[in-house]
């Protein structure tokens, strides 16, 4: 029997609940390939991570219902519920619609790709992983969540205000959710109004230097953001051949 079998070094195979220690990132693991689970505890682990596995989609959900975590990693074929359903159902919960969220996926398909970030994933990973890149992504997600690497603490642009210690994005006094990717891109937007970012600038930023990130990927994060905005979108500019900017001049509602 494997530590993942018996439950050993805070690690649990039916989503039980497992309290984290202090200062440690607790990432909840929804997989029903036990070696695939085993593996990505073990990788977790060595970056001193609290790890709650979950082996179907149902399972994953009263889990992130239960618990604060700090990261998700979902499968996207899951014996219930698929990866997608589930993914749906986390960004539609106001407990975890801001949680960084990974999709691992054995097609590595354009399509399956964009169509994860368009239901607000914050990245992939294709199977089979390599872990030193799974460990990079993973810190650099956490990273971007925290927004960290950005001097502008506290946005106001019009209506639009940015809180980059809590994390907290209105329009017109209205409490706007966004993922982490969303989150950073537009702060970096609002941080320079008026100037253009390339979609290669954007995935740079992103991914850490990452060239393989994809153009679609970073549309798809624009048309969420301006969704999510409802008619504050209206401030984020497609430059047609260049890039997106934020207008110059705020958007009222």
């Amino acid at each position: 029997m494997t530590d993942l079998d018996r439950g050993a070094s805070g690690v649990c195979s039916q989503g039980e609940i497992v309290t984290k220690g202090q200062n440690k990132t607790a990432v909840l693991t929804i997989e029903d390939d036990a070696s695939v689970a085993e593996l990505l505890c073990n990788v977790l682990k060595r970056d001193g991570c609290t790890v709650v596995v979950a082996a179907n989609g149902m399972c994953g959900l009263a889990a992130a219902e239960s618990q604060v975590f700090d990261l998700i990693m979902l499968d996207i074929c899951l014996p219930d519920l698929d990866g997608w359903e589930v993914c749906r159902r986390l960004r539609n919960s106001p407990r975890t619609q801001c949680v960084p969220l990974i999709m691992l996926t054995a097609d590595g398909s354009e399509a399956d790709r964009v169509l994860g970030l368009e239901l607000g994933a914050d990245d992939y990973v294709s199977k089979p992983f390599s872990p030193r890149e799974l460990r990079a992504r993973i810190r650099a997600l956490l990273r971007r969540s925290g927004a960290r690497s950005k001097p502008d603490r506290r946005i106001q642009h019009g209506e639009l205000s940015i809180d980059a210690d809590r994390r907290e994005v209105t329009y017109a006094g209205r409490m706007i959710s966004l993922t982490a990717s969303e989150f950073l891109i537009l702060q970096l937007l609002a941080s320079s109004p008026g100037r253009v970012l390339s979609r290669p600038e954007i995935s740079s930023l992103l991914r850490e230097g990452d060239s393989a990130a994809l153009d679609r990927a970073i549309d798809a994060h624009i048309k969420s953001i301006r969704k999510r905005l409802g008619n504050g979108g209206e401030m984020v500019e497609t430059v047609r051949g260049f890039g997106y900017r934020l207008r110059d001049h705020a958007v009222s509602q």
